[in-house]
């Protein structure tokens, strides 16, 4: 009889590759965010940032963004995350857009730094715009 060569190897490398692929998905999926301890952060997968409120400068809705280029990061269908170069001053911008095709948040902050992000749920970018806002204006 002739001994069966089974690829265990193999077939554990295909299964390991998807969960992580899987997982990566899960992470960039959505935006998470909180808006907690006198600072508003917001994840998805490896991209981040955690700004004070103290230092926004000025936060508003913009039906899209400007053309930019990316440094890093990721579009897909209607989303579109990471890094991205401001092409006339040469600043980096953070894009956390969930949602291309629904308005976005325009959050300038230390200075000069700009963040644009939504979620999938426009009345839930909305609220959260309206609570940002009304930290900042009251100081909390």
């Amino acid at each position: 009889m002739k001994k069966r060569n089974r690829p265990w190897f193999w077939n554990l490398l295909i299964v390991v590759t998807l969960i992580c692929c899987l997982l990566a998905f899960g992470l960039h999926y959505k935006n998470w965010v909180s808006l907690e301890e006198g600072s508003f952060k917001v994840v998805s997968g490896i991209y981040r940032q955690k700004i004070p409120l103290s230092q926004i400068q000025r936060i508003h809705l913009v039906p899209k963004i400007p053309e930019l280029e990316r440094k890093n990061g990721f579009s897909w269908l209607a989303k579109e995350k990471g890094v991205f170069l401001d092409s006339i001053t040469g600043t980096k911008v953070y894009v956390f857009v969930d949602d291309l095709r629904q308005q976005k948040v325009e959050m300038v902050h230390h200075d000069s730094l700009v963040l644009y992000f939504n979620l999938t749920d426009s009345l839930k970018t909305m609220e959260l715009f309206e609570a940002i806002a009304l930290k900042i204006e009251t100081g909390d």
